[in-house]
């Protein structure tokens, strides 16, 4: 690990070596109405990066792109964030080497923005800078035992099963527990309960990082709760992703029938989106078509949980670790005239034992430099010709 860790430290000092070499070779203007090329600096290379990269390129035959990037390689979400066992979305990289081979456009990789370089050097060096470094940290629920050991961001699970080096050494415990809480019904969470839940013969066959997968092997999870504030007509996730994980086979899955009964907003919001139409049909098939079975030998169970929001975490007996989630059950109330619905508590409580809680209840971006930074709504402050 210290070798590991002494070979990236070298390989960022090299980069910064070079990147300064190739800056200092190039005669900028401080002028963006004289200057002839334009010189664009984009911080990150996941999609946002490469496209705007793609754009920028197209619209200005005389531009050259430069992107930076904290890690050895690019591509960011598309490399981290994709689940392994989602090859075709993965595709997009082949257009995005494309940009990267243009004459055009250069990566220099282990740069890290206000520590190898900071946002005032760049902008004396280019003529506009386009932050796209994404969000690489996670909203907090804000309720009691939420630092109890067992408890993570379900980015860094995601991280860990894709081979991402901040969370190579996650520690991620699947064998204290048989049981698994995932808080949100969005895509993501619906990503790592079928990591979860995936026969391993098929996981084998994906690119999933191997120590990942080793763990996985080991895993004792055989219940996977997703839980969500709100209803089905609500949930987050798409179509698609639904359709895959009720798929899984071996697994038995469990929503109540009474959670799909509809209100008068429920239905308005089916009518006006024709994805959350989809998504509850999907759910009203799987519930029906599971209620017509009287018995199943599959030995792991998925379950939909709705209208329930975390109100606490348990501790175990020696108060170090988490033994399960204390669940208020909720209620709709919305506007007649948005047709948006928000969660109420009802006062009403339930607990599920478990000893793994993944949190999927949505990103935040870092300030990395001294720039403007709105640290309520997590993004950067436009200024001057910074763009994010």
């Amino acid at each position: 690990m210290q070798v590991f860790k002494a070979g990236i430290e070298m390989a960022s000092r090299w980069a910064i070596v070079c990147l300064r070499t190739y800056l200092k070779g190039r005669n900028f203007s401080s002028s963006c109405a004289s200057a002839k090329p334009l010189h664009v600096c984009i911080v990150g290379s996941g999609p946002a990066g490469f496209y705007t990269a793609e754009k920028m390129l197209k619209r200005y035959e005389q531009a050259n792109v430069d992107i930076i990037e904290r890690l050895p390689t690019p591509f960011g979400l598309v490399r981290s964030g994709v689940a392994p066992d989602h090859p075709e979305t993965k595709v997009v990289v082949n257009q995005f080497s494309r940009v990267g081979a243009n004459e055009r456009c250069s990566f220099f990789g282990n740069v890290s923005l206000g520590k190898d370089i900071s946002l005032m050097d760049l902008h004396k060096l280019y003529h506009v800078v386009v932050l796209a470094y994404g969000a690489e940290s996670d909203r907090e629920l804000g309720i009691p035992g939420e630092n109890l050991a067992g408890i993570h961001y379900a980015r860094e699970f995601v991280w860990w099963y894709n081979g991402h080096p901040d969370c190579r050494y996650f520690p991620v415990d699947l064998q204290s527990t048989d049981t698994a809480v995932v808080l949100g019904q969005g895509n993501v969470a619906l990503d790592v309960a079928r990591i979860l839940l995936r026969p391993l013969n098929e996981l084998g066959t994906t690119d999933i990082a191997e120590h990942a997968l080793s763990a996985l092997q080991k895993s004792c999870i055989r219940k996977v709760y997703l839980v969500g504030r709100r209803g089905p007509v609500q949930a987050a996730c798409t179509a698609k992703e639904l359709r895959e994980i009720l798929g899984i086979q071996g697994v038995n899955v469990h929503i109540n029938e009474a959670d799909l009964v509809t209100s008068s907003l429920d239905e308005e919001e089916t009518k006006k989106n024709r994805s959350k139409k989809r998504v509850y049909e999907l759910f009203c098939k799987a519930a029906k078509s599971k209620s017509c079975q009287e018995f199943s030998t599959h030995d792991r169970d998925l379950h939909f949980v709705f209208f329930r929001k975390p109100e606490r975490f348990l501790p175990s007996i020696d108060q170090r670790k988490v033994a399960g989630v204390r669940l208020q059950k909720t209620i709709l109330k919305g506007d007649d005239a948005t047709s948006y619905q928000y969660a109420v508590g009802t006062g009403e409580f339930e607990e599920i034992e478990s000893g793994l809680v993944l949190k999927s209840i949505g990103y935040k971006s870092l300030c990395v430099d001294e720039f403007p930074f709105d640290h309520n709504k997590g993004v950067v402050a436009i200024k001057h010709s910074i763009h994010c």
